[in-house]
């Protein structure tokens, strides 16, 4: 492998020529403190750190950036920290999925306009992990990703609680009156006990697992609590790592591939990944100008089998998870079905990674003759309701549920859902189908974690704990539940979502991949000759960028026009 030479970096263009502007450069830099010697030809390494006081998740990645810094010095680079917007699952309202766009914008745009030639991605949270990696895919620098790392266990009265999943189970408890309101303060307070993303396999979990299985963290870096020593280790080993990829201009496009993405898929599938991968998957692919859809998807989950006991689909969490041997022993476990020669960007491949992988407690990551189901954790519908698509997680549904026929109970949009849906007057049984219409990318807007439809408070008192819902947003990766997703198009843009009213039929046939909604077609055509689309809330700013330009769900959910293309041309240096 040939090695760059110090004026082949792209910083040289700002600090290493003879230029008014290069002289500007350098004097401003030694402005703080830092001389010539310690930046001069040396790889500029963005670090783009997330950290913000209102992503909780994120509390300890101020002294993570620090650590990363000791790395980038050590292996004789010059480290740049540059925040970015955080886009915290917890406070970004209405939807930190309205922002992931923005910070994948932000991304390519910082990294773009600085002296950068490597960068140190540091996310966790739900939506920094896609939009960091789509802004560093469209970039195409030399990448390395940096994952928060899980929180540790929640307790409460001897239980172990994971995040999330039984915030939801113990709600819908306390709205069934058997939670009083001690229990519930004493939950609050057992819940999230440390720094670090929930440590369920949600959302955030499932996309640094991800991000590791394309090839951007080091190997096993996705699994460690984000308060244990090692993570502090793993944090300076990628600083340190990333010079050694700038000088070997490993960048982005040299690791992603058809192969890397199906492999992302794979593990997605066995370890019961968040229904929100497939979003993020198909937008990060689209990036790389590689085309995924549902049937790639769903091609994958009927040969993958799920071996991770992890909430919602298990009882274990990520902590537990980590100590029975983590994402590299999971990997291992399914290697037949993975691309071993793959380069990651520690330089070795996939397959070397993971070859000396043991898994440590079998009741945490079952062996293949024992899955805890014998395919992947998602399923692609489709159906005269869905014409281009929905999903549901079967694993964290009651199996009752998974081949079903029900009266649909419409709610126009989450206002009319929170107004009736506890109305003791809700014409409405345990086997009813739940719809929620208007909560899509253009709907809601911003497709919100609104999918996993609240119980009606008369059933929850019945006992029931699981009923089939239908919607065209999305649903919190830590959530379970029969709950169909992303049906697609989305009742906003006119999708037959749109012309649903309460007393249709509808059945679910997850066996058969089927969302069949039981209404003649002349019946629906004479709906839709009376429907008026939502008004677009949005006159100006990002939000009227966002409506205009927001593909569906079965696109990724990104703008149309940052998908792969001409490349953007590098800026001007005068």
């Amino acid at each position: 492998m040939t090695k760059k030479k110090p004026e082949d970096l792209r910083s040289h263009r700002w600090f290493g020529v003879d230029t008014m502007r290069a002289f500007g450069h350098r004097s401003r830099t030694m402005e703080m403190g830092i001389a010539r010697e310690d930046f001069a030809g040396k790889p500029v390494i963005g670090i783009i750190n997330t950290w913000a006081d209102s992503n909780t998740c994120h509390s300890h990645m101020r002294q993570r950036a620090e650590e990363v810094k000791r790395g980038v010095w050590q292996a004789g680079g010059y480290p740049m920290e540059m925040p970015a917007m955080s886009v915290g699952e917890q406070m970004t309202k209405p939807t930190s999925m309205m922002y992931r766009n923005f910070l994948a914008m932000e991304t390519e745009e910082l990294l773009r306009s600085q002296p950068i030639d490597g960068v140190v991605l540091m996310g966790g949270c739900d939506k920094t992990t896609p939009a960091l990696l789509m802004g560093a895919i469209s970039m195409d620098l030399p990448a390395i990703y940096v994952p928060a790392g899980p929180m540790l266990r929640g307790n409460w009265r001897g239980k172990t609680l994971g995040s999330g999943t039984d915030a939801f189970k113990y709600w819908a408890e306390r709205r069934a009156g058997n939670v009083t309101d001690e229990q519930w303060g004493e939950l609050e307070e057992g819940m999230a006990r440390s720094a670090g993303t929930c440590m369920t396999m949600g959302t955030a979990s499932t996309m640094t697992s991800i991000a590791e299985v394309l090839g951007f963290s080091l190997p096993g870096a996705s699994s460690i609590p984000a308060v244990d020593s090692t993570h502090q280790m793993m944090a300076s080993r990628s600083g340190r790592r990333i010079v050694d990829m700038v000088w070997e201009d490993m960048k982005p496009s040299d690791i992603l591939s058809e192969a890397a993405f199906d492999d992302a898929i794979t593990a997605d599938m066995a370890l019961g990944g968040s229904t929100n991968a497939i979003i993020h998957l198909t937008a990060m692919a689209g990036r790389a100008g590689i085309k995924l859809d549902l049937a790639r998807f769903d091609e994958i989950s009927k040969k993958t089998p799920t071996l991770l006991n992890l909430k919602p689909s298990g009882i274990y969490l990520m902590e537990d998870f980590y100590y029975a041997g983590g994402l590299r022993a999971l990997l291992k476990q399914i290697d037949d079905l993975l691309n071993l020669d793959r380069i990651v960007c520690n330089g070795r491949t996939l397959g070397a990674n993971i070859e000396t992988a043991e898994v440590y407690n079998d009741e945490v990551i079952f062996s293949r003759d024992k899955p805890l189901s014998p395919t992947g954790g998602t399923a692609a519908l489709s159906g005269n309701l869905a014409p281009t698509g929905a999903i549901i997680k079967p694993t964290a549904a009651e199996e009752r549920l998974l081949q079903h026929t029900g009266i649909a109970v419409v709610f126009e949009n989450v206002d009319d859902m929170y107004a009736r849906i506890d109305d003791p007057d809700l014409d409405v049984t345990a086997d009813s189908v739940l719809v929620l219409k208007n909560a899509g990318p253009k709907g809601a807007p911003g497709m919100p974690e609104w999918g996993q439809l609240p119980i009606p408070q008369k059933l929850l008192k019945q006992g029931v704990r699981d009923m089939l819902r239908i919607s065209d947003c999305r649903m919190s990766g830590t959530s379970y539940g029969a709950c169909v997703l992303h049906v697609t198009p989305e009742a906003a843009v006119g999708g037959p979502l749109a012309f649903v009213r309460s007393g249709d039929e509808i059945t679910l046939d997850v066996a058969g991949r089927k969302l069949e909604l039981h209404v003649d077609e002349a019946t629906l055509a004479k709906r839709k000759e009376s429907w008026t689309p939502p008004e677009n809330p949005y006159a100006r700013g990002y939000g009227a960028l966002f409506m205009q330009h927001v593909t569906q769900a079965d696109q990724g959910c990104d703008f149309d026009f940052l998908h792969a293309g001409a490349a953007t041309p590098e800026p001007k240096i005068f």
